[in-house]
């Protein structure tokens, strides 16, 4: 989607994706290495019901978006589930942070520019602790698959298999590629998707 139409849709009370953790969000607690004060970065974090879960289970969590109206409604569940979390307006083509043990993003890699990916990847890679984990979801391109009618001119497939190929020298937790049925914009239609759960190498 675009810019306008996200700012638009986080401007209503309710909340567009719900307030329940996406399930990718709960993976994270599968494979996140232990921390005495663990820290995530949810990129993309929208109306923030994925950052607010991580910060329920102990997690301090920095919630990056570009939509301010999503940033709002993130800090505003946070304070009605009781916890803290820090926000930061910001595009995930020039994102850069402290030191993570979680990098998370899911719904959001489409926007990152296909110019872009290999150097945001090795940034994020850089600034996560040895040992943390990435837990990431990407749209793919696939043949079957039609472009979905709210898909976006700032969004771009990935390719099958791009994902997992910015973590070669990484181990590769878990991964996953599937078709699911959307039914966001208010039209039914599916998506390719992949997911994958990377651990940097202790030093």
């Amino acid at each position: 989607m675009e810019y306008d139409e996200l700012q638009q849709l986080y401007g209503h009370a309710e909340y567009y994706w719900g307030t329940e953790p996406n399930g990718l969000a709960q993976t994270v607690l599968e494979f996140a290495p232990e921390r005495q004060a663990p820290a995530a970065i949810d990129i993309g974090a929208g109306e923030g019901r994925d950052a607010v879960y991580l910060a329920e289970q102990g997690y301090g969590v920095l919630a990056v978006d570009l939509t301010p109206n999503g940033l709002e409604k993130a800090e505003q569940l946070a304070e009605k589930r009781d916890v803290v979390i820090q926000t930061r307006e910001a595009d995930v083509n020039d994102l850069s942070f402290p030191a993570m043990d979680v990098v998370y993003s899911c719904g959001t890699l489409q926007y990152l520019r296909p110019e872009n990916r290999r150097r945001q990847f090795e940034q994020f890679k850089t600034s996560t602790t040895d040992g943390g984990i990435h837990v990431l979801f990407a749209f793919v391109n696939h043949p079957d698959i039609p472009t979905a009618p709210d898909w976006g001119d700032n969004e771009y497939f990935h390719e099958q298999g791009e994902l997992r190929s910015y973590y070669d020298d990484w181990e590769v937790m878990d991964e996953d590629a599937f078709v699911f049925d959307d039914d966001s914009g208010g039209e039914p239609h599916q998506h390719a998707a992949e997911t994958i759960v990377a651990q940097k190498p202790e030093a």
